[in-house]
């Protein structure tokens, strides 16, 4: 079980970092557009800003959620590291439940926007194909992915060792025995 369940996580870990990734790609190619229609070509274009502000939104919570499951998000540990390690076990599972809690509202919230906005068909007035509910499809699934990753985290423990979550950490080659090429 898992391992089933670990290795499921190991494929919405890597779309997740693929979906971030290409997000973050995408707002850094449009954003030098808009600067050089503005400075040099005297044209402000009306596209590439909300285009980068909705690969921000992907790059928010879907990265999120790939941070989370690699152990790379914001924790304060100065005062969990001088607990004895049966109070460290009970604070980590103590936010497992709120990460849990935190995602569930996000999905909860996120959706009720999504049905409000699309029970009014509006548009984004400068993509008028793309729904205003659809730009908020990132927060629920990223949400999602980071409930799928507490709850990882919570029955199995941290996941930030696995091969898939340690490739291009430090140490990584050390980890996977991977030998240096000759000469290196």
């Amino acid at each position: 079980m898992k391992e089933t369940y670990c290795k499921a996580m190991d494929a919405v870990y890597w779309l997740c970092i693929w979906v971030a990734g290409l997000s973050m790609v995408v707002m850094t190619l449009v954003i030098p557009i808009q600067v050089v229609a503005r400075k040099w070509l005297n044209a402000g274009l009306s596209w590439p800003e909300p285009l980068a502000l909705m690969c921000m939104i992907v790059f928010t919570f879907v990265g999120a959620a790939a941070a989370y499951r690699a152990g790379s998000h914001i924790a304060v540990t100065m005062l969990t590291d001088r607990l004895p390690p049966k109070l460290q076990f009970a604070c980590a599972r103590l936010v497992d439940i709120l990460m849990a809690l935190v995602a569930l509202f996000v999905i909860w919230y996120a959706t009720d926007r999504i049905i409000f906005f699309n029970s009014t068909g509006q548009t984004l007035s400068d993509f008028t194909q793309i729904k205003v509910s659809w730009t908020y499809l990132p927060l629920p699934i990223g949400s999602a992915a980071t409930l799928l990753f507490v709850i990882e985290t919570f029955f199995f423990g941290s996941q930030a060792k696995r091969p898939i979550v340690m490739i291009g950490n430090p140490g990584s080659e050390e980890e996977h025995h991977i030998k240096p090429a000759e000469g290196a």
